[in-house]
């Protein structure tokens, strides 16, 4: 296993200009190769823990490590490269879908950016453009369609092949014909990586090795999603009263 994807966020304080802790003391480990699912209601937290691993921003008080290394004692390039990040808004440049796809890895062969492509499930729809993976995308990729950006991002995380996987779960928007097919790309850009996403569906969540509820700030539960189920608190309230929690859909 990667040392690299071990992460451990030590007694974590954060705070958006001074006002109350959005984290309150945070400690989690979180292994190599182990998938995490952040659940629980808007403005828990669940941004701002991954913001904080890719040094959007910085913590208060605490630490987080990754692979036994403070993140601030990385250079930032060399921070970014054990990182790879899938979010729901995708912004593609102004510019070929190969070099789109090459930008998580600037000296990939051609070879290397059509195996990404075909893992990633966006092979077909590529070649299917009139000039291929030389196809010119509009400023923000407004000339595909949400899934087929989806995809794109998938691609260029895949071929950055990067440990740590942050996601804010891709397929939370997109319409059913492209869901099956991002999920094979999904599934495929984090074998054996380690992975945490942000969940707004249920099943993503039941698939999670691990699932923290964070609410006020605090981790209140984790455990699996059977472990969890069973327990009285606030994952088992979202589950059973099937609540619309600000941005977690239980599909």
């Amino acid at each position: 296993k990667n040392v690299k994807g071990v992460i451990d966020y030590d007694h974590v304080t954060f705070s958006y200009n001074d006002e109350e802790h959005v984290l309150d003391d945070v400690s989690i480990h979180i292994e190599a190769g182990r998938s995490i699912a952040l659940v629980g209601p808007s403005g828990g937290g669940k941004t701002t823990m991954c913001s904080l691993i890719a040094r959007f921003f910085d913590v208060q008080s605490g630490q987080i490590l990754l692979g036994g290394h403070d993140v601030k004692e990385y250079k930032l390039d060399s921070l970014m490269k054990n990182i790879s990040m899938v979010f729901q808004d995708v912004y593609l440049f102004q510019d070929t879908i190969e070099n789109n796809i090459r930008f998580g890895k600037p000296d990939a062969t051609h070879e290397q950016v059509v195996a990404a492509a075909k893992a990633a499930c966006c092979h077909d729809f590529i070649e299917a453009l009139p000039d291929g993976y030389e196809t010119i995308l509009g400023e923000g990729g407004a000339t595909l369609s949400g899934g087929e950006k989806q995809r794109i991002s998938i691609a260029r995380a895949m071929l950055k092949d990067a440990p740590l996987i942050i996601l804010d779960e891709a397929t939370a928007s997109v319409d059913p014909e492209n869901e099956e097919q991002l999920q094979q790309a999904i599934n495929a850009l984090t074998q054996d990586k380690t992975i945490i996403m942000i969940a707004h569906r249920l099943k993503t969540v039941c698939n999670a090795d691990q699932i923290l509820v964070l609410n006020g700030g605090k981790i209140t539960q984790q455990g699996t999603h059977e472990e969890l189920a069973s327990q009285q608190g606030l994952y088992a309230d979202f589950l059973y009263a099937r609540q619309d929690a600000a941005d977690w859909k239980l599909a």
